[in-house]
């Protein structure tokens, strides 16, 4: 059996946080921007407007402010809160035929002010228009610059919580941010209002036009998806205020007993499944405040897979590494024995897997993956996430 990287690669890849921390370093101490994100559950519940409040109470005191970017979608409240800050002109750029805006993050670069605010952070931007396929990525860089950025971000948008959102709003969100940048922001402020309030904007047409209200609350704005939207805010807020206190203890020596790293591995292939897979058990990772690591048996019969199938494959991988897996590819004839071995080898603790999709004929005659790394790995919890209908599934 033999170990590689996906794709071919031996080295060892660093992970998103490694990768922007060596960034850091080489930027040198103290160089960086600070990121502060408003979080929300859902569009209108006021994020723009705090963050340009704090852009003004910054400005009162003397620090040096700009808007980098700014969508106001025509309300006057958000219109009328710019005041008299100064706004860095957008980028215009011709595609499809149509004049389209974009923020222009070398202006942001040369006008090197203090406090940048950047509205959207999962935004997609146009493409040949930007420096960056994604706003966040326009960020990271002015943060590299020593740019300290406030933005927004809706609680719909994190990458591990796309397959939960479908499943209650049954709209699938293309706009996604992987939840390693989110997690590197040094505030995060949750603005929080109940579902009924935020009805009641949308019907005196404070969110959008009065004649599209009635369609918003009828679908996505629906008192049951706010309330599970506003849940997941909540509890993304409560981790994050739990995650703050435990540096805090660890930076000030303050006794107490730290459980010793734990491992999570979900194994996965190149079925639909596997992201959900990858996503489900990422978010058990981070209630047990585990490590992930994602791993795929590449059996001979992954000679003769399609294209397809190996371009699904690295989608599953890609999202792995957005989520800060480790991701690794296993060469081996015997797929239960291959993950047992990583499981050993890694210091493993649970192991996650789906419902075989094989026959009960091959299971009868070989045995089921799950009863397979039971008998195989005797100290290792084994998983088995339930074969049921997910989005994307």
């Amino acid at each position: 059996m033999s170990h590689e990287r996906p794709g071919g690669r031996r080295e060892e890849r660093p992970t998103p946080s490694e990768m922007l921390e060596r960034v850091r370093r080489e930027a040198g101490a103290g160089a960086r921007g600070r990121l502060r994100i408003y979080l929300g559950m859902a569009p209108g519940v006021g994020k723009t407007y705090a963050a340009l409040m704090e852009l003004h109470r910054l400005k009162a005191r003397g620090v040096d402010c700009v808007i980098g970017f700014v969508e106001t979608y025509g309300r006057p409240r958000t219109i009328e809160a710019i005041g008299d800050l100064e706004i860095i002109p957008r980028k215009r750029c011709e595609y499809k035929g149509v004049t389209v805006e974009e923020m222009d993050v070398d202006a942001i670069i040369r006008r090197r002010p203090a406090v940048a605010l950047v509205d959207e952070l999962a935004h997609t931007n146009v493409p040949n228009c930007s420096k960056h396929a994604k706003r966040w990525q326009d960020v990271l860089e002015l943060l590299d610059h020593g740019i300290t950025v406030i933005s927004t971000l809706n609680i719909q948008h994190l990458e591990s919580l796309a397959d939960i959102v479908e499943s209650i709003t049954g709209v699938r969100v293309r706009e996604r941010i992987p939840d390693w940048v989110v997690d590197q922001a040094d505030e995060i402020e949750l603005i929080d209002v109940t579902p009924d309030t935020l009805r009641q904007r949308i019907r005196d047409g404070d969110v959008y036009p009065r004649e599209r209200a009635e369609q918003a609350l009828r679908h996505f704005f629906r008192e049951g998806n706010l309330a599970a939207l506003r849940e997941l805010a909540l509890r993304k807020m409560a981790a994050r205020v739990e995650q703050d206190l435990e540096q805090y203890m660890r930076q000030h020596g303050i006794g107490a007993v730290w459980p010793a790293g734990e491992r999570l591995m979900v194994a996965i292939d190149d079925g639909p499944r596997s992201q959900y897979l990858i996503r489900r058990a990422w978010r058990l990772a981070q209630r047990q405040q585990s490590d992930l690591l994602a791993v795929f048996v590449e059996t001979p019969a992954w000679a003769h897979a399609s294209p397809e199938a190996k371009r699904r494959l690295e989608e599953h991988f890609r999202l792995a590494e957005d989520l800060g897996a480790e991701c690794i590819r296993v060469k081996a004839n015997d797929v239960a024995a291959a993950l047992a071995q990583v499981a050993r080898e890694k210091n493993v603790d649970t192991i996650v897997v789906g419902h075989s999709r094989r026959s009960r004929l091959h299971e009868l005659l070989r045995g089921a993956i799950a009863d397979r790394l039971l008998r195989l790995t005797k100290d290792v919890d084994v998983l088995v996430v339930a074969e049921r209908r997910h989005p994307g599934a």
